[in-house]
């Protein structure tokens, strides 16, 4: 999918977050750690912010926002966690993208699984 957006962007690397998340019962009964990273097109340039944080995407809130999406949720799939969380954070904020990176700390023999994926909004 490529996705016309600006260069200016807002970065959160690997946000650590309990979620819920697995293909079977037992997987789901107990959290899990998932790491997330969210990268976010503002619908201001960054040179229109004129020093002022109301003008902005404020990351604080955005990990706050994360965090409570994925509380009580209870998916077999990260691939639905980042489609919805996608979904959610571009009606929460006045952004015209998000990128996400979802990983998941399950295989032995694998540091993580991920997944990611791009959305736009209608800017």
């Amino acid at each position: 999918m490529t996705v016309n957006r600006p260069a200016d962007c807002i970065h959160i690397e690997q946000l650590e977050v309990l979620a819920s998340v697995g293909v079977t019962e037992t997987e789901r009964a107990r959290v899990q750690r998932l790491a997330i990273t969210i990268t976010l097109w503002p619908q201001s340039d960054f040179a229109r912010l004129d020093d002022d944080v109301a003008k902005t995407v404020n990351y604080s809130a955005v990990c706050d926002v994360t965090r409570t999406f994925l509380a009580g949720r209870s998916d077999k799939l990260i691939e639905t966690i980042a489609d919805q969380l996608a979904a959610h954070l571009l009606g929460a904020f006045k952004i015209r993208a998000v990128d996400l990176e979802i990983r998941k700390f399950i295989i032995p023999d694998a540091a993580f699984v991920a997944v990611r994926l791009t959305r736009s909004g209608g800017v």
